[in-house]
Parts: structure tokens; sequence; C-alpha cells
């Protein structure tokens, strides 16, 4: 919820029984929400540093970037001038990003939570049954989005 601080910049996670989270954007991002344009999508997060450059190999995934929860993982520039950060929102090794987003940006506002999605991270195998404690349910989630918009009425 309100990923640093920024207000209905919503990040989702959907986490496998496997430890696998696929990183996406929620129901309530501007983006989806305000159905804005997307213009296109970048991985470049600094001058040295892009996801894309994340190459990963064996079981082990050796050479997958390490992440903090505050990792950004790619910049979404819209039409109206409008840029969103998305982060990684947890501690983990990036397993991959979707490069579909760079051809098609739409697929992100179509299919946000299959095709659409940003990233798949792997946490640490310690740190995986706290991550699942400290997400939400889709009901919980709903029950958030609920108390927001009648508060904003």
């Amino acid at each position: 919820l309100d990923v640093k601080g920024n207000p209905c910049e919503d990040h989702c996670i959907l986490q496998h029984s496997n430890r696998i989270c696929v990183i996406a954007l929620a129901d309530a991002h501007p983006v989806l929400q305000k159905g804005k344009a997307i213009e296109r999508i970048s991985y470049q997060i600094s001058a040295n540093c892009s996801r894309l450059q994340n190459k990963v190999s064996g079981k082990s995934k050796r050479g997958a970037q390490f992440l903090t929860e505050l990792a950004p993982l790619c910049r979404i520039y819209c039409s109206d001038g409008e840029e969103y950060t998305i982060y990684s929102c947890i501690r983990g090794r990036l397993i991959e990003v979707n490069e579909s987003l760079l051809g098609d940006p739409s697929i992100l506002q179509q299919k946000p939570f299959t095709d659409g999605y940003v990233a798949v991270v792997l946490p640490k195998f310690e740190e995986s049954k706290t991550i699942t404690q400290g997400l939400l349910t889709r009901k919980e989630y709903e029950e958030v989005l609920s108390k927001r918009f009648n508060s904003a009425s």
C-alpha cells in the first residue's frame, strides 16, 4: 500500500507456494485506475544499472541481482508526463523482468496479474514466511480500498 508514501501507488505481490513472488500493479494504482496512456516502460534504473542485464543461471540462480524492499524495478512513463517507479517491495533475487512490456506496454493494463506482471523475485527461504505474513489477502485489500473510497467521498 502507498509504496514509499505515494498515495494509491499500490503494488501487488502474488506469492506461489514455491516462494516465487510475481510483482505487478495493484488495482488502485493510478496507471490502472485512471486508464493512463503508457508511452514506455524502462528497466534502466540508473546510468549504471539496468534490470535487463540481470542474467540468471542454474538451480541456485547465480548472477541474479539482489534486491532490497525499496529497490526500483522499472519506471512507467505516461503520455500525460506522469512517471511511476515500481519497486520490489520484498527482499530477494531478481529472477526475471517482463521484457514483453517493452514492446507492448499496454499489456500492463490489459492483463496486470498475468501477462502484464513487472518482475519475478525469489525471496530467501528463511524470509519467505515473514514476507507472506506481511502481505494483505485479496479480501483485506478490498476492505482497504473500500475505506479509501468512502473517506474520499
